[in-house]
């Protein structure tokens, strides 16, 4: 009885393994007996395992859609207007949350759209003024711990671990102001029907600072698209805007709300902004692109946008998320990227990635080994367009 019961505990604990796929990685680690190599140490993290692993396939998936954007395109290929027919072998699609750009990551994307490395761009309204308010004011380093009490009576703002105050938002408005009233004299003398992105490539112009990522997208002509404009300082200068200028009405989608505001007073000058052109245009982007690659720092709005559009294509080729969200809330934000496969979001054939991580940590490191690895051959790519 003994010896069956021994027999059995043997079989269990020292089962003959099957034979693994040929090719199956060995995991192996960095030895810094070889000194400090940092190349080195961040191509060793594809074998280290865990979260390391999926660092390292991010990094190998940016540096396939890279290969892919160097590849010659047929001019003759593709329909739809100039503005829409892909100009690279690989459409990248860049999406960030406002929180990247308040930290030290935003030079990091900055770097990516000084030197045109994507080609469309996607954030929150958070992305798009904090870029611009730190042309104006600094943001300062504080701590998770500070009292929101404290700081409130202070007239200091915190995110996660970062001070920015209240005087930044004051200069944004008298920074604003001005232009916003220049948009409406366009408006009402030109014609002009502005649209998210074309706000923001105005704001770009005017902001005229070599720090900023909206100028630089001015510059390079790179959209960026915000749907959720209002969501956020903006908004609420939008709203100030509404009462400094008599009549002024800002219709987010010109229906009902316009018709009620013209019935109060006709001759009202209305700033309208136009989203649906916006959708038009970034749809587009994906549609008559060659191949898509599709890079995602954080989740909600922005991960889900740039998703929706490359629907439109049947899916995006390459595709790297970085984000801390999990999927049992069964929230888009923490969604795998496997859920879009289901969606046509993602192509059933690519290798799409996710890395669980803080994008500050680990989106510089993803740039060093992609990008700025490649730059030579990307900046001469451009400068052949």
């Amino acid at each position: 009885m003994a010896d069956h019961a021994i027999s059995l505990a043997k079989e269990a604990v020292l089962k003959v393994s099957g034979d693994l796929p040929e090719g199956t990685p060995k995991i192996k680690g960095y030895d810094f007996n070889q000194g400090v190599d940092l190349q080195a140490l961040l191509d060793s993290y594809i074998t280290t395992g865990f979260q390391a692993s999926s660092l390292g396939l991010a990094i190998q998936e940016i540096n396939l859609m890279i290969e892919k954007r160097l590849e010659p395109v047929d001019e003759g290929a593709g329909k739809g207007s100039d503005d829409h027919r892909s100009k690279s072998g690989c459409t990248i699609f860049l999406g960030y949350t406002s929180n990247l750009i308040s930290s030290g990551v935003r030079e990091s994307i900055r770097y990516l759209v000084e030197h045109k490395m994507v080609d469309v761009i996607v954030s929150t309204a958070g992305g798009i003024e904090e870029d611009l308010i730190k042309c104006l004011a600094h943001t300062y380093l504080g701590e998770f711990s500070l009292l929101g009490k404290d700081l409130r009576q202070m007239g200091v703002n915190r995110i996660g671990n970062l001070l920015v105050p209240n005087d930044n938002y004051c200069k944004f408005e008298d920074w604003l102001m001005p232009i916003l009233d220049q948009l409406l004299l366009e408006q009402n003398t030109q014609g002009t029907r502005w649209t998210p992105s074309k706000m923001i490539h105005r704001l770009g112009k005017e902001i005229n600072n070599t720090e900023s990522v909206c100028y630089w997208a001015y510059k390079n002509n790179i959209p960026v698209f915000s749907p959720a404009l209002t969501d956020g300082s903006l908004g609420d200068m939008l709203y100030f805007h509404s009462y400094k200028s008599p009549g002024l009405v800002l219709d987010i989608v010109e229906g009902k709300s316009s018709v009620v505001a013209a019935e109060r007073d006709p001759h009202a000058p209305r700033l309208n902004v136009d989203f649906l052109s916006d959708i038009r245009r970034i749809n587009s982007q994906a549609v008559f692109a060659k191949r898509t690659g599709m890079i995602i720092l954080g989740g909600g709005l922005i991960k889900h946008h740039i998703c929706n559009s490359n629907l439109m294509r049947n899916g995006a080729d390459h595709t790297v998320f970085v984000n801390t969200g999990q999927e049992f809330d069964g929230s888009d934000s923490g969604a795998r990227p496997d859920e879009a496969v289901s969606w046509g979001k993602i192509k059933a054939d690519s290798k799409p990635v996710k890395v669980y991580a803080d994008a500050s940590l680990v989106f510089p490191l993803i740039v060093a080994q992609t990008f700025a690895l490649h730059a030579d051959k990307l900046i001469a790519g451009r400068k052949t367009d």
